[in-house]
């Protein structure tokens, strides 16, 4: 008989049951969890869990999942062992609408929902899609490439950047081929965090996701930075994050000692 596939690590590392929340990280265009490796690994209540998706890093040989629709049921399904207790998603740019899907996706299904969603540098789906990477070619997006691999404190080896150009444009695709005819509202609390510096996506462009949310529910913020200033989890960001995450167990009936967390 042949040996059963072993399990696809959709998770940097396992996640521990201290936390009483957790807080998982889609990883931006092109890149795999370890995008976050400046991060904590608790912000606030939340444990920071890092989500890797297929076709990078450790799942290199992986094929890609195509859209966001076929990425969201099987990362939902390989996510529910963990939705045990509040938590939230967090995605910057490239990051925020596979996270968005995910949460359609288990709202839709009767799962658990994220409370909250920190939503960072991206238009909403039904304005989309937008951003420069969209209409660039394959030598256009190797230089955004290489920029992004320097951001994240790597050399950008032009092996690796070959390696690792399908990836960005098969995500750059997923990308152009997500769109919202309209707003769908979530029960989620919605962050939507711009930076005043970021020449990609403007703070203002930003405001068409308080349409996803209920009444109360939208917390927009501009934060000090640059469209990759939030690879550093800069204080001023694990401020939001945490206070979000506080709000979360709060509402919850959770709150408490436990509640506050070390790292921010």
């Amino acid at each position: 008989m042949a040996p059963s596939p072993r399990p696809r690590p959709w998770l940097l590392r396992k996640p521990k049951d201290e936390a009483p929340a957790r807080l998982f990280c889609f990883p931006y265009s092109g890149t795999g969890a370890s995008m976050y490796h400046r991060w904590p690994q608790r912000i606030g209540p939340a444990e920071v869990c890092l989500i890797q998706l297929p076709g990078r890093e450790n799942r290199v040989r992986d094929s890609h999942y195509g859209t966001y629709e076929d990425l969201a049921e099987p990362l939902a399904e390989a996510l529910l062992p963990h939705l045990d207790r509040p938590f939230a998603f967090f995605g910057h740019c490239g990051g925020v609408l596979p996270g968005l899907a995910t949460a359609l996706h288990l709202r839709d299904r009767g799962m658990p929902v994220p409370s909250a969603l920190f939503l960072s540098s991206q238009v909403p789906p039904h304005e989309g899609p937008f951003g420069r990477f969209l209409g660039m070619s394959d030598e256009e997006l190797a230089v955004e490439l290489a920029e992004l691999t320097r951001a994240m404190g790597g050399e950008p080896h032009p092996a690796l950047i070959e390696m690792n150009l399908g990836v960005l444009r098969a995500d750059v695709d997923a990308n152009r081929a997500y769109r919202l005819d309209k707003p769908v509202r979530l029960p989620s609390a919605l962050h939507a965090i711009g930076w005043d510096a970021d020449v990609e996506i403007r703070p203002d462009q930003m405001s068409g996701w308080s349409e996803y949310a209920e009444p109360g529910r939208f917390h927009p913020c501009v934060l000090p930075g640059e469209h990759y200033t939030f690879l550093d989890a800069p204080e001023a960001l694990t401020e939001v994050v945490a206070a979000g995450m506080r709000r979360v167990l709060d509402e919850h009936g959770e709150g408490g000692p436990d509640a506050s967390g070390t790292d921010a």
